[in-house]
């Protein structure tokens, strides 16, 4: 990854993301497939997902909201 961005390799990589919009999440930090280069996360790429897919990536998603809102009520976040 390190490599990609120094050397500007528009290498496309799984990595966390702040999502704003895409799959149709936003305000969250989730894995999804990414194009790195010079700037760090050029742009979030999106497949197109059936609908099972799309049912298991949001649910998934809400699972990371679940899980952070819980964190924010210890104050560990």
């Amino acid at each position: 990854m390190v490599e990609a961005i120094l050397k500007d390799k528009q290498l496309i990589v799984p990595a966390a993301a702040f999502m704003q919009g895409e799959y149709g999440l936003k305000d969250i930090f989730f894995g999804v497939p990414v194009q790195l280069g010079r700037n760090g996360i050029e742009k979030i790429i999106e497949y197109d997902l059936n609908s099972e897919e799309k049912d298991a990536l949001l649910r998934s998603a809400a699972a990371v909201k679940e899980t952070t809102a819980a964190l924010e009520s210890l104050n560990l976040i």
